[in-house]
């Protein structure tokens, strides 16, 4: 009877085994090592600096939108688009988000600049940007301020993920893990030591895994995300097994076990 009770038991923990993920594989950000204080206190003075470094590229096919004020906002208006209003140069402006203009960059990289003309800004920074376009403008106006953001900057989520779908960024940087917050987590499906960054710079397009239960993942050039990358997260094994044999598998192995426990008690 008690060698009969330990195999039932045995045989509904390695069901409900079977139909789980492990924890290992859940959690994010796992240690790869134990590590000093010494260690620690280095890797934070490095990822702050790889923080303050990080800034996106302007790239081919970008919305910029370019505010150029001055002290006299007459003679700032000529390098403006006409929808833009400018009352300072402290850079308050009258804008309706919905209407202003934006500045394509085209597939040489370059935008048409108001008065100035062909504009190379493909392949800078948005502060590089800003000191280019300030630079130019000082022959024509004095002490100028210039504002650049990218309108266009989103992101796309698909795969295993609660709400799949793109995002449009606000800020000039995301992480993976913000891009994956904001489609509302992984589902428990989702394969997280193989999660997939499309990217495409200068015309070419990268595929990078990153797998974000290994906490040194932090330091991967894919940790922050560029305009249009897209992430896919794959479907791991569970749920991989459960389409192709069916749900009807695992509930019949509880029923199963089920009855087995039914079977034993009836013969004792």
């Amino acid at each position: 009877m008690e060698n009969k009770i330990r195999f039932f038991l045995a045989f509904t923990v390695l069901t409900v085994m079977c139909s789980c993920a492990s924890r290992k594989k859940m959690a994010y950000l796992q240690p790869s090592e134990v590590k000093s204080e010494k260690n620690l206190k280095n890797e934070d003075i490095n990822e702050k600096k790889e923080k303050s470094l990080y800034e996106p590229i302007i790239q081919n096919d970008d919305l910029l939108h370019i505010i150029v004020s001055a002290e006299n906002p007459e003679v700032a208006a000529p390098y403006n688009l006409k929808s833009v209003s400018v009352n300072n140069v402290t850079g308050n402006t009258n804008i309706n988000q919905n209407q202003l203009e934006a500045y394509l960059v085209d597939k040489n990289g370059e935008i048409e600049f108001p008065q100035l003309g062909k504009m190379k800004l493909a392949g800078l920074t948005r502060l590089e940007a800003v000191e280019k376009i300030k630079k130019q403008l000082t022959d024509y106006i004095q002490n100028p301020t210039v504002y650049i953001s990218i309108v266009n900057f989103k992101v796309s989520v698909l795969g295993e993920v609660t709400r799949p779908g793109s995002h449009t960024i606000s800020s000039e940087r995301i992480t993976l893990l913000e891009a994956l917050s904001l489609s509302g987590d992984l589902t428990v499906y989702g394969k997280r030591e193989n999660i997939m960054v499309i990217r495409e710079k200068s015309g070419e397009k990268t595929i990078a895994t990153v797998d974000i239960t290994k906490a040194d993942f932090i330091h991967s050039p894919y940790y922050y995300l560029s305009q249009n990358d897209v992430i896919y997260v794959e479907a791991n094994r569970v749920k991989m097994g459960s389409s192709l044999v069916g749900p009807s598998v695992t509930v019949g192995l509880s029923v199963l076990s089920i009855a087995l426990g039914i079977i034993l008690i009836a013969v004792n």
